[in-house]
């Protein structure tokens, strides 16, 4: 019995450009597509998906390529200061002990 990979395999941008090129010139479906380079019909329906969210085109619930790098650079900024906080209040509480001895 074969197991499958935890890993996933990475594909550059310019070829998840290259493949959802592929599916609009084409006229292939999507898992024609996918078959023809070498990849998951659900990977490629996803760049596709991807592609139309940020050209404007795809549903109001999918976030751009742009809006999703802006989440994440938020949530780190968000991370590192509630760290920074915390550490704050160490050194608050610290402080506190040392002027009432």
């Amino acid at each position: 019995m074969s197991k499958k990979s935890n890993t996933s395999k990475r594909y550059t941008a310019e070829f998840k450009r290259d493949a959802v090129a592929l599916v609009h010139s084409s006229g292939k479906t999507v898992t024609e597509a996918a078959r023809q380079i070498g990849v998951s019909p659900g990977g490629l329906r996803n760049w596709v998906n991807q592609d139309k969210a940020d050209r404007g085109q795809g549903s109001a619930a999918v976030l751009t390529s742009d809006e999703k790098e802006e989440l994440r650079r938020l949530r780190r900024e968000n991370r590192e200061q509630q760290q920074t906080i915390e550490v704050l209040k160490k050194a608050a509480a610290f402080f506190a002990r040392e002027s009432t001895k």
